[in-house]
């Protein structure tokens, strides 16, 4: 049950880090079409496609942390015998995990630090810039429990597009 949810979470997660992208191609091409076409230069545009692109990279990373696309030193590992690999295994995912706690707590310390102050170009507070930091690091903090538990388990997680 808690696989189908980790997999539930990060194929929305996947759904949103598309539609934020397709936001960010739209808004983009809105600020050119402004630019050249109209002689009027849409000023939210740009910093909305920067804060879009936050929230795209924050899912992203998430779900490739899921799907075990992060960086990694397979090369090595295999080269130890059976018991060591699996213990590895366990130590990557704990500190990739620890990895995640420590964003949730360095991103809700600068959104609270800054979110008294206010975007210059949009109506949000800055302290928004580091909600997709807390947002990851609580997805990868999820993710890395899950692949513990199927470690533990033996089993394998499967990619949130299967």
């Amino acid at each position: 049950m808690f696989t189908k949810f980790c997999a539930a979470v990060s194929k929305l997660s996947l759904f949103l880090a598309v539609v934020g992208l397709i936001a960010v191609i739209l808004c983009v091409q809105w600020q050119v079409i402004g630019r050249y076409v109209l002689n009027d230069t849409p000023t939210w545009a740009e910093n909305l496609a920067l804060l879009l692109v936050l929230f795209v990279t924050a899912f992203g990373l998430a779900v490739g942390v899921r799907d075990a696309g992060h960086i990694g030193l397979e090369s090595l590992v295999v080269l130890l015998p059976e018991v060591w690999q699996h213990r590895i295994e366990l130590l990557i995912h704990a500190l990739v995990g620890l990895f995640g706690v420590l964003m949730v707590q360095g991103g809700w310390l600068w959104a609270n630090a800054k979110w008294s102050e206010k975007k210059p170009m949009l109506p949000v507070p800055d302290g928004i810039d580091y909600v997709p930091v807390i947002i990851a690091g609580a997805l990868i903090v999820l993710f890395s429990v899950e692949h513990i538990v199927a470690l533990l388990r033996g089993e394998e997680v499967e990619a949130s597009w299967n």
